[in-house]
């Protein structure tokens, strides 16, 4: 096994050692079936000399039950190595699953980003899988057929250490040729599993964008680009199928030139008397199944890339560490004010906020308003520490949130924003998303975001199940779904982040007021799009190109601020 490989098996290490048990009992069946084989090739020479030439009755007898009780311990020993090795393989992968899925949560928002959904579908499942068929099949299989080599070689010198080294001298010709077939085969694997990720995130996109696609009656289009990279895909797969099956022919007609070799060394042997017709047959017998498992061992080496090249992609994944790192300090009790102080927000080259300074306390709303793109929820993003900012420093208390328990902080702020999420669960389970399920804590979050109304008319009520995306709710509905949720979790901080776009003016007002009602005890942020949302606002700030333009009440703004006039103009001519 070359170096890549020996890489899998060391960061599998620190797991094997709690199988220690099942490693044995797969052992014990791996000699089992290997020594079977090997006793079974022996056989032939009693077989041939004892019964047939000499023609020794008693072993007639005999020997029919030695057979039995070779291949029922050979099968048994296969049966039980199978069992352990598969349940090693399958519960280290679901350990290795978990562990990978936990290491790419904890990463930053900006990795997500990067990488498309279903490419990290793919990964925490096609890539595993080839890994797990490595744990599994192929090396149990690997060791298995080393055994069974083993055996039979000892058969094969046993017999004639001459004719051994005639038929086996011819091996070490196919090293070269199979190690430029498993280079190539490294290389198909990782292109082959880059187009399964390309082929998985095309149809996340399809089914989370549906209404769009048939929308825009882009169904063919949609179906054409997958088609295009599923043929690929196909051409990719072929590829690795010549390469794979050039192993089998390479192996046999190599191993045939050595058969010939022993035909007629072995056969001058026996003519000559100075070898018997059951030793040569055995030897025969033995070098024929020698060849099974080499060549099996070659086809195993071959698959083992397909492992490698999947591994470098996950542990690319598992080694990354998140760049926003936890404060140890503990999140103040009672928080009374957050400050941000001259914070500079850079995406890349592009500035997305610059000289940011104002101060949020509690029991005031606080509001911001401007164009698109003014730098809004970067102002959230930066609070919850989905990013950190270029300059400046954001406090809470008068304490950098750097310094913070990051968990503790998410903990204390529930954000509502105006893309809204909805789990494929019931009304109960949405509302209280990652905590558990207070009945009346749901009813009154549900009744303060004016929801409970429509849930009481369905049929389960509160237990009423929601299809995937909430899309048997109106988008209005789906919106006070998520602001229930931001209630049931009773933060220190609330963000509206445009979570009434999708209402009614009756709804909005409603909403509005239970927002009012929440502050009390609370800091609350809103980003609005709508400026009757906020007109009864402590302070709004207004935005633009990622600046702040003026600051004041509505009444105030109206006075001194030409931006905010603008946009209430705005409004009011729409």
């Amino acid at each position: 096994m070359n170096n890549n490989i020996g890489k899998i098996l060391k960061r599998f290490t620190p797991y094997y050692k709690d199988y220690i048990t099942y490693f044995i009992f797969a052992v014990i069946g791996m000699i089992l079936a290997s020594g079977g084989t090997a006793a079974s090739a022996y056989l032939v020479k009693p077989l041939l000399d004892k019964i047939f030439i000499a023609k020794d009755e008693n072993m007639l007898y005999l020997l029919p039950y030695a057979i039995i009780a070779i291949y029922a311990a050979k099968g048994a020993g296969r049966y039980i190595q199978a069992y352990f090795t598969e349940y090693i393989g399958q519960d280290i992968i679901r350990r290795f699953r978990n562990k990978l899925l936990d290491n790419i949560l904890s990463l930053d928002i900006e990795f997500f980003h990067r990488y498309r959904g279903g490419e990290l579908i793919s990964r925490n499942t096609n890539d595993v899988e080839r890994i797990r068929l490595v744990v599994s099949n192929i090396i149990p299989e690997f060791f298995r057929e080393i055994f069974t080599i083993i055996g039979l070689v000892a058969v094969v010198i046993y017999q004639s250490g001459e004719l051994a080294f005639y038929s086996l001298i011819i091996l070490p010709m196919a090293v070269y040729p199979l190690g430029i077939l498993a280079k190539k085969m490294k290389k198909l694997s990782r292109m082959s599993q880059e187009k399964i990720s390309d082929l998985t995130a095309r149809l996340s996109e399809i089914f989370n964008n549906i209404e769009i696609v048939k929308a825009n009656n882009a169904q063919e289009f949609e179906h054409n680009l997958f088609e295009e990279d599923n043929k690929k895909y196909f051409n990719l797969n072929m590829k690795s199928v010549k390469v794979t099956q050039l192993v089998s022919p390479l192996m046999e007609t190599l191993g045939s030139i050595g058969v010939a070799v022993v035909i007629i060394v072995g056969g001058k042997e026996v003519i000559e008397g100075s070898m018997s017709v059951g030793s040569f047959f055995s030897f025969l017998t033995a070098l024929f199944m020698l060849y099974t498992p080499i060549k099996k061992i070659s086809g195993l080496y071959n698959r083992m890339q397909d492992a490698v090249a999947a591994s470098e992609r996950i542990f690319y994944l598992l080694d990354l560490k998140p760049k926003i790192k936890s404060g140890k300090k503990k999140v103040p009790q009672n928080i009374k004010s957050i400050s941000y102080e001259n914070v500079e927000l850079k995406y890349k080259d592009k500035t997305a906020l610059k000289d940011i300074s104002f101060k949020a306390e509690k029991g005031k709303f606080v509001a911001f308003v401007g164009d698109s793109g003014g730098g809004k929820t970067s102002l959230i993003n930066l609070l919850v520490r989905f990013f950190d900012p270029t300059n400046g420093v954001i406090k809470i208390n008068g304490i950098d949130i750097k310094t913070l328990d990051i968990k503790e902080l998410r903990d204390t702020i529930a954000v509502v924003t105006q893309r809204v999420y909805i789990l494929n669960d019931s009304i109960a389970a949405n509302v209280a998303y990652g905590q558990k399920i207070d009945e009346s804590r749901v009813v009154e979050a549900l009744k303060k975001a004016n929801a409970y109304d429509f849930m009481e008319s369905l049929q389960d009520g509160i237990y009423s199940k929601l299809d995937e995306f909430g899309t048997n709710l109106s988008g209005g509905q789906r919106q006070r779904i998520a602001i229930a949720r931001a209630i049931y979790k009773d933060p220190k901080i609330l963000i509206f982040d445009e979570a009434t776009s999708a209402l009614d003016s009756k709804s909005e007002q409603k909403i509005s007021k239970a927002i009012e009602n929440l502050i009390k005890d609370k800091i609350t942020l809103v980003i609005a799009h709508r400026l009757s949302t906020v007109q009864k606002a402590d302070k709004i700030i207004v935005l633009k190109h990622g600046k702040i333009e003026a600051v004041g009440s509505d009444m105030e703004l109206e006075n001194n601020s030409d931006e905010y006039r603008k946009l209430k103009g705005l409004q009011i001519k729409l």
